[in-house]
């Protein structure tokens, strides 16, 4: 698959790139998939600014999140939210294909990733609203 990491960063160019080029028949495929099945039009959309904005949030979702923020965690949610649909588009394939599995795979990984964040969003809120128990002051004997 073309769609590496490395090749987003290293051959953004002019006009996004490869990853653009490759993206675009993955994208063609998912809106028409929306647009057959819930009847809403996905509004035609620039690749070099698909690409442009998968960067940002992946980047700075990841740079918030080492540092423990729910934001990032927000950010990186909605890239994966973006981006799985779209790649791992698992659903357009015959299940006896070898393709069918291989996407069906790294859907389902998306998936646990999408879990996983889910799962320290909802831990980081619960810290949050804790208050902390106060001990009882000791009596002083005299």
């Amino acid at each position: 698959m073309v769609y590496v990491s490395a090749c987003r960063f290293n051959e953004f160019g002019v006009d996004g790139g490869r990853v653009a080029k490759s993206l675009r028949p993955k994208f063609n495929v998912f809106t028409k998939h929306v647009t057959t099945h819930t009847g809403f039009e996905v509004p035609e959309v620039e690749m070099k600014s698909l690409v442009l904005g998968a960067i940002i949030l992946k980047g700075v979702g990841s740079l918030l999140f080492i540092f423990g923020s729910t934001l990032g965690a927000f950010f990186l949610l909605l890239h994966q939210a973006i981006e799985i649909p779209i790649l791992y588009d698992f659903y357009n394939h015959d299940v006896d294909k070898k393709e069918f599995v291989e996407l069906f795979f790294k859907f389902t990984q998306g998936l646990a990733l999408l879990g996983a964040l889910l799962f320290f969003i909802g831990m980081k809120n619960s810290m949050q609203r804790r208050s902390p128990k106060k001990k009882a002051p000791k009596a002083k004997t005299t």
